[in-house]
């Protein structure tokens, strides 16, 4: 048996290329578009692709089954609830059937639940009867996680219905299988086809059944609400990509070439509805791009991100490092993104001859921003992080607009107010606050290293603060104390008034802009942001040095929740 499994680190997608050496036999499982790297390996091991399985319709990328069926004149093999449902012609499985390829049999199991058509590829080396070598889940079962239920909402299923449809899929076809049988998926980390997905690409049977979250005992309903909840927002592009994958569509070209175009080329297009998306990394892109253009890195998930920020269809065109933008297309084309004009010819030398045409990306560190938040009065923060990374910490008074959701949420937000952007460490957040500019936003920076800078940093020097003793002996301040429920009830002032800083925006209005607030946590850090973003508000806010440690150190009073003498954690 050959068999081969092809990773593509940028969208997360794993393929496989099995075949028969007896009888030359060969199938591709879910191919990804650009197909050059199946023809050359089934070519050099004696290989003719007879059949192209795909084990659902795709939704995070376009699918090489077309390409593949016009290259080699393969049939194009789905499960048997997506008969017709396609613009081509197909050949439809239905559960138990079998794909000999020789000594190599291919077992399909049905395997609803992340689609209604999903299914599965049992591998077995040595025949029907042999053992199973490993199992292709599609997008049923993933190393860590299983697929998710809710990406078809949109069109008429409920994410209840197919999560059962996968419990039943998962316990009754495929944790039904021998311990050592390897689970080959078709993502990886990153995907946004689940939302626990290991970085692992190949795993068993046995050790997902230890491990994988999804699989321990639990009865339906609790598998819904867990594989339901917490998903990240799904890029705006899926269901576009999912649409095309059921169609008749034009090929990928076997050489993909970018037409060099002039700067008025670019102007006379961008004016025509034109989006221009710089692939340059987001420090070359914040010193000089083109007015109006969206920074995606091409290091990044280039191609998803695309796809987040703009609607499908629109003219797309590209400025890149050079020699690079051959890449970017092909990136662009594997989601189905195929309307490039071309690409800015020289892009460094137009920078440098038309100036009045070029932008800079305004940028803050964490102390530029904490000064800002502290001086500019309505300062909008929006974090484009996924749902679960805001709720482990965010900046104070952040107002929480994951990048899929963002091109969909402009008109909810001011295109004249002094606005940041924060993501985790910086690279979503150029995309976001260039996008913000690229509509019209007149004051639009980003934090520089996101979240992970701002929560690792030293509090601001500039804030106006306030020493422990002097603290205690003021009467008509509010001490305000904004640790974590466990922080505070092991161990607080007996004075203090208790609001967990992720909490603070949503109880604004029990905090008294008449009174000066004192405000605390453990060290003297979170509540120098806190200081900060409450003097923006207009609240006379100052930040107590050294925290509680400080505090307690002075001998001042610390209880615990009970009222019994505390301890500081």
């Amino acid at each position: 048996m050959f068999f081969k499994q092809y990773y593509l680190g940028c969208l997360s997608h794993a393929s496989y290329l099995i075949g028969d050496t007896t009888t030359g036999q060969a199938v591709v499982v879910d191919p990804q578009r650009d197909i050059a790297e199946y023809l050359a390996d089934a070519d050099a091991n004696g290989l003719a692709i007879t059949k192209v399985i795909e084990t659902h319709f795709h939704a995070d990328f376009l699918s090489g089954h077309l390409e593949l069926a016009e290259r080699t004149g393969a049939s194009i093999v789905y499960g048997a609830v997506a008969a017709g449902r396609v613009g081509f012609p197909i050949e439809t499985h239905g559960h138990g059937d079998r794909i000999s390829l020789g000594n190599v049999d291919l077992e399909i199991l049905e395997t609803p639940g992340h689609t209604p058509e999903s299914i599965c590829v049992v591998v077995r080396p040595d025949g029907p009867d042999g053992q199973p070598y490993g199992v292709l889940t599609g997008d049923t079962l993933f190393i860590g996680d299983v697929g998710r239920p809710d990406l078809l909402a949109a069109v008429g299923f409920t994410a209840d219905d197919l999560a059962r449809q996968l419990y039943e899929s998962l316990h009754t076809k495929l944790m039904v299988l021998p311990d050592d049988t390897k689970v080959f998926p078709a993502h990886g980390a990153g995907s946004a086809c689940g939302k626990n997905l290991s970085t692992e690409t190949v795993s068993t049977i046995g050790e997902q059944r230890r491990t994988n979250y999804a699989l321990a005992p639990m009865v339906v309903e609790d598998f819904v609400d867990v594989v339901t909840q917490g998903q990240t927002p799904a890029p705006l592009y899926f269901l576009y990509a999912a649409t095309r994958n059921r169609e008749a569509h034009a090929l990928l070209p076997e050489h993909v070439d970018v037409t060099p175009l002039s700067i008025d080329k670019v102007r006379e297009h961008q004016n025509g509805g034109a989006i221009v998306i710089d692939s340059r990394d987001d420090n070359m892109f914040a010193s000089a791009h083109l007015r109006g253009s969206i920074n995606v890195g091409l290091s990044g998930r280039f191609a998803e991100y695309v796809g987040e920020v703009m609607e499908p269809g629109t003219p797309i065109i590209i400025v890149a490092e050079p020699g690079s933008e051959s890449e970017a297309r092909t990136r662009l084309a594997r989601i189905g993104f195929d309307n490039v004009v071309g690409a800015l010819d020289n892009p460094y030398a137009v920078f440098i001859e038309n100036p009045g045409l070029v932008d800079r990306l305004s940028r803050l560190s964490v102390e530029a921003l904490a000064e800002r938040m502290g001086s500019v009065k309505n300062l909008v923060v929006i974090d484009v992080r996924n749902h679960g990374e805001f709720a482990l910490g965010h900046l104070p008074g952040a107002k929480h607009i994951p990048l899929p959701e963002l091109l969909r949420g402009l008109s909810s937000l001011d295109p004249n107010a002094p606005t940041v952007v924060n993501c985790a460490g910086g690279y979503r957040s150029s995309i976001a606050s260039s996008l913000l500019r690229s509509h019209g936003f007149t004051d639009v920076s980003d934090l520089i290293g996101g979240y992970t800078a701002w929560a690792n940093s030293n509090i601001p020097v500039s804030l106006p603060t306030i020493d422990v003793m002097t603290a205690h002996e003021d009467v008509t301040s509010v001490r305000l104390d904004c640790r974590e429920i466990d922080e505070w009830e092991s161990g607080h002032d007996p004075k203090a008034r208790h609001i967990p800083m992720s909490e603070l925006p949503a109880h604004l209005d029990v905090l008294d802009k008449s009174r000066r607030i004192i405000v605390v946590c453990r060290s003297g850090n979170r509540s120098g942001k806190v200081t900060a973003w409450l003097t923006g508000l207009g609240y006379d806010a100052v930040n107590m040095v050294g925290g509680m440690q400080a505090w307690s150190a002075a001998g001042l009073p610390v209880v615990d929740n009970a009222g019994a003498v505390g301890a500081v954690i």
